[in-house]
């Protein structure tokens, strides 16, 4: 994944309402007016929050009659998790290093 996409990514989870979104999500696929009833935000605010999710490929979107369904895209998310994991296994601070001359 490019550091744009990357980034775009932990962006869209850098905000507690979307994180508190995505928490839901983790639950399985939910409608709009589930996730506005659970959030206490209008539903302008949420389809903001939802726009900025859907468009970093955290969340993938679909129309059922008036109402917009939502759920994780595990597909989306497969990079930022591999950047994690090779974070975690990245040198730490206690591990030494190559002096400099």
């Amino acid at each position: 994944m490019p550091h744009a996409s990357l980034s775009h990514v932990f962006k869209a989870l850098g905000d507690e309402n979307r994180i508190k979104i995505v928490r839901l999500l983790m639950e399985g696929e939910r409608c709009a007016c589930h996730l506005v009833d659970n959030l206490d935000v209008t539903q302008p605010t949420l389809s903001h929050h939802m726009k900025i999710l859907c468009d970093a490929g955290v969340v993938t979107a679909r129309k059922e009659g008036k109402w917009m369904h939502y759920a994780i895209n595990r597909e989306g998310l497969e990079e930022g998790i591999a950047f994690l994991q090779a974070l975690s296994l990245a040198p730490s601070d206690k591990d030494p290093s190559p002096r400099c001359i």
